[in-house]
């Protein structure tokens, strides 16, 4: 007859304590793994909130260049969503619409400008936007930026903190960012692949 082997107490206390060692490693990956993760898919809403945001600014406030403007921004929408899937996100934008048609002023009412800031304007060199992300507005042409917080002609300094690569640009347009830089200037300071900057200091120079 077979007798069955059964193990002692100590032998018991020493099993038990290696499997909950076992389950908290895992357990501790997997933790490590989602904060990474976490962190990528932040940023991308983010740069899909400023996105949006600008979009439907536009819409609300139309001009002769809006379609091109939304045009443009719904091209970034798309990469983003990309980059979404690709990073195992819950993607978060509807998918684009349509650009609406150009409309042509009225002669006899004038399309109203948006007021310059009524904050003083803070000192040269001063940091602005504290804590504020950076991504690109899909636009072409020569280095620049978009605000809504400084009027056309003040120059900005960004800089990317994660590879100390900085760029100073004039805001020629506003935006629904503190800083949104076309694509000439966000190439020259990005990081490969990566269309966001996480950590910007932001400098106002002029």
């Amino acid at each position: 007859m077979t007798r069955k082997r059964t193990l002692s107490p100590r032998k018991k206390a020493a099993a038990l304590i290696g499997a909950a060692a076992l389950v908290g490693g895992i357990a501790f990956i997997t933790t490590g793994t989602g904060n990474a993760a976490s962190v990528v898919c932040d940023g991308l809403d983010t740069a899909l909130r400023n996105n949006q945001n600008f979009i439907a600014d536009q819409k609300a406030h139309p001009d002769a260049q809006s379609a091109a403007r939304i045009a443009n921004r719904e091209a970034v929408i798309a990469q983003i969503g990309v980059q979404q899937r690709a990073s195992g996100c819950a993607a978060g934008a509807a998918a684009p619409s349509a650009a609406p048609a150009p409309t042509k002023a009225s002669p006899t009412k004038a399309t109203p400008t948006k007021a310059a800031p009524t904050t003083a304007a803070p000192a040269a060199g001063a940091t602005v936007c504290a804590g504020s992300t950076v991504t690109l507005s899909g636009e072409a042409g020569a280095p620049a930026a978009s605000s809504n917080q400084f009027p056309s002609g003040t120059r900005l300094k960004v800089t990317n903190l994660d590879n100390n690569k900085s760029i100073t640009v004039t805001v020629t347009s506003v935006s629904g960012s503190c800083a949104l830089l076309n694509n000439a200037a966000f190439e020259q300071v990005r990081e490969p692949g990566k269309f966001l900057i996480r950590r910007a200091l932001i400098q106002r120079v002029g």
